[in-house]
């Protein structure tokens, strides 16, 4: 009987600033798990961060610390590829043959650069504006089945089903269509200090958000300073108790202990309490990850070899979709 054929699950991160606890329990710690299942590749992805300015030694010395955060948080060199973008010329070609396929309208509604734009003033760049165009490079080069995504990122998916499906139907069958992927609900982690905005990495607050590097101290403080409402019980009500429901969600991740199990542990003790024990369960679940973490970041022949055969797998991958998008859009091969 023949083994099934694992799909393909293709994501990224960019290495653009400090990750946080919200991108773990809200992706990361998803990616490990999908690699028990599906063929996984996944990707420091720096051209993306360039859309932004840089400090060109500050980007490379990121792109290190993701790789190794990565793997410190579970990413097996052995089960998945993980590479680094720039590594795989294959994305910049195939992403100037889909800019040639993709309407300037279509750029043009994307949320994200209706939102980043904003902040570059006047003079935005092309990158920018371009940059779901290289998304869907990133993901139709791998014949990807599926995009583990948050809703922040849905429209991107879109576009590139869209662009993969125009493509075809011009050119004859080249892309698989992928499907944005859901699994299980990974939670919308907010900031600390104002639980209706998400949290994030870019927060100029840095009491809003919690690294997967800060220290334990810094983490029980930043949650004893937490955002949470005049009331004193604990339970989960998103609208009427953002801050509370915050919490509790963060806490469980951390625990894996049911919301049910969390309102009843707490119940008759004082917001004080609760917010430290929230703190001290997130250092807790983090030190070995930054343990391991510390060690990789000195193994750097180690990640140099990581990131030079891996990003030999991907452009093995990705060379066959480039190829035979070339050669279906007319360009010659001798």
């Amino acid at each position: 009987m023949e083994t099934p054929v694992k799909k393909i699950v293709y994501s990224g991160i960019q290495p653009s600033g400090t990750f946080t606890i919200g991108n773990y329990f809200g992706a990361m710690r998803n990616w490990v798990n999908l690699q028990e299942d599906y063929r996984s590749v996944f990707c420091v992805v720096d051209l993306h961060a360039i859309t932004m300015p840089q400090n060109p030694e500050e980007l490379r010395r990121r792109t290190y610390e993701s790789i190794a955060l990565l793997m410190a948080l579970g990413i097996d060199p052995e089960k998945s590829i993980l590479y680094v973008q720039s590594m795989v010329p294959e994305h910049c070609e195939l992403t100037w043959i889909l800019n040639c396929c993709t309407y300037m309208g279509e750029l043009s509604r994307m949320t994200q650069f209706k939102d980043k734009s904003q902040k570059q003033g006047e003079n935005i760049r092309v990158g920018l504006f371009d940059y779901p165009v290289l998304m869907a490079a990133d993901i139709l080069l791998y014949q990807t089945d599926l995009v583990p995504v948050g809703n922040d990122q849905r429209q991107h998916v879109e576009l590139a089903r869209d662009i993969a499906i125009r493509f075809n139907q011009q050119f004859g069958e080249t892309f698989k269509v992928p499907e944005a992927y859901f699994g299980e609900s990974g939670a919308r982690i907010m900031s600390l200090q104002d639980p209706t905005r998400k949290m994030s990495k870019s927060d100029e607050n840095t009491n809003g958000f919690i690294s997967l590097l800060d220290d334990p101290k810094s983490i029980v403080k930043k949650f004893k300073r937490a955002v949470t409402d005049s009331e004193m019980d604990v339970h989960h009500d998103r609208e009427n108790k953002p801050g509370v429901s915050n919490l509790m969600e963060i806490y469980a991740c951390a625990t894996e202990n049911s919301l049910e199990a969390i309102t009843a542990e707490f119940a008759g003790k004082g917001y004080g309490d609760f917010k430290k024990t929230v703190g001290e369960a997130v250092a807790e679940s983090l030190l070995p990850v930054q343990k391991d973490y510390q060690r990789l970041l000195k193994e750097t022949d180690y990640l140099n070899q990581i990131m030079r055969t891996h990003a030999e797998k991907a452009s093995m991958m990705a060379w066959k979709t480039l190829a035979k998008a070339r050669e279906k859009v007319g360009f010659v091969t001798v």
